[in-house]
């Protein structure tokens, strides 16, 4: 990636803070690449739940403060430790891996035109209904049944006939 080890290290724990934060980010196939093993073993982290699962993911990513907008005044609204344990982790509970996903831009960055990705978290509904088909019916449909229709036979003249 050229660049230095401490570098590359603070720019994975960004990007998987953004991540975490946004469950969206977009940024080139390499960096998307490179950060997505991190993510996935802080979530398994997560799913532990311990004080000591905690505590090592603190370590190895940092307790940053998600900050929100509001009204010009920047709001704290948690952090990303916080949201990693209490969101994400029972999010994914029953799924073995495969938390994130890659999906790659058809534009290109300005300046080095590098290949643009999205990098996402998989949802929690999205990943169980994708091999959900809707099962044809094995029953055969009865034979033609002819329907009885009742026509109802109206006495009364329209009222724009002629009147006598």
């Amino acid at each position: 990636m050229g660049r230095t080890k401490e570098h590359r290290l603070a720019m994975r724990r960004n990007l998987v803070a953004s991540l975490i934060q946004h469950e969206t980010i977009s940024t080139t196939i390499e960096k998307a690449k490179e950060v997505k093993p991190f993510a996935e073993k802080l979530i398994t982290l997560a799913k532990k739940g311990t004080l000591a699962a905690r505590r090592r993911a603190i370590s190895e990513l940092g307790n940053r403060d998600m900050v929100n907008d509001e009204d010009g005044q920047a709001v704290k609204t948690g952090t990303v430790i916080g949201k990693l344990f209490s969101e994400l982790g029972p999010r994914y509970l029953d799924r073995a891996g495969g938390y994130t996903r890659i999906i790659r831009l058809s534009m290109r960055r300005l300046g080095d035109n590098g290949q643009l990705v999205l990098l996402q978290l998989v949802g929690a509904d999205e990943g169980t209904k994708k091999h959900d088909k809707p099962k044809k019916s094995s029953r055969k449909k009865p034979e033609h049944t002819p329907e009885v229709v009742e026509t109802a036979e109206t006495s009364e003249k329209p009222e724009n006939a002629e009147q006598s």
